[in-house]
């Protein structure tokens, strides 16, 4: 962060919780989750975020795998995962991927391709919030959970 002060705008958020989520889902562009692949808890707040036309930039964890179409709902971070175990991952190359999308596709696109950005925010809609909601949730809890 201090390396890069006065180049990108960056901030930290300390204490994170559910009141700062309800200010960011629908206050950002786009959603950055990095965990390390496959840490992933759940990644609600990027679900939420796709509620309000916010594109999903994250590891391939968690529901993102299944939310994920990359340049159209948003974009992956990293490979495909193959991990089957709590292993050390690619982090660089990750760091990689992250620093090349976002300099050569996300941000370009945000500036200079307006009708392309808005088409995506209506996929993340259309194909993320349709999807990922709790409605869903509560129904395979109930049919994968409980009635077993």
């Amino acid at each position: 962060m201090k390396r890069l002060k006065g180049k990108v705008k960056i901030a930290y958020l300390k204490n994170y919780d559910m009141s700062m989520a309800t200010l960011l889902v629908s206050g950002v562009d786009v959603w950055l989750n990095t965990p390390q692949r496959p840490r992933e808890a759940s990644g609600t707040s990027g679900m939420k975020a796709a509620h309000n036309g916010v594109m999903n930039f994250s590891v391939l964890d968690g529901w993102w795998i299944e939310g994920w179409i990359e340049g159209f709902t948003g974009w992956a971070i990293g490979p495909a995962p193959t991990e089957t175990t709590l292993v050390d991952t690619g982090d660089v190359q990750d760091a990689e991927d992250l620093y090349g999308k976002l300099e050569n596709i996300i941000i370009p696109t945000f500036y200079n391709d307006r009708h392309t950005w808005i088409r995506m925010m209506q996929n993340a809609i259309g194909k993320n919030a349709y999807y990922f909601n709790s409605h869903r949730m509560m129904r395979r809890y109930v049919t994968e959970a409980y009635i077993r």
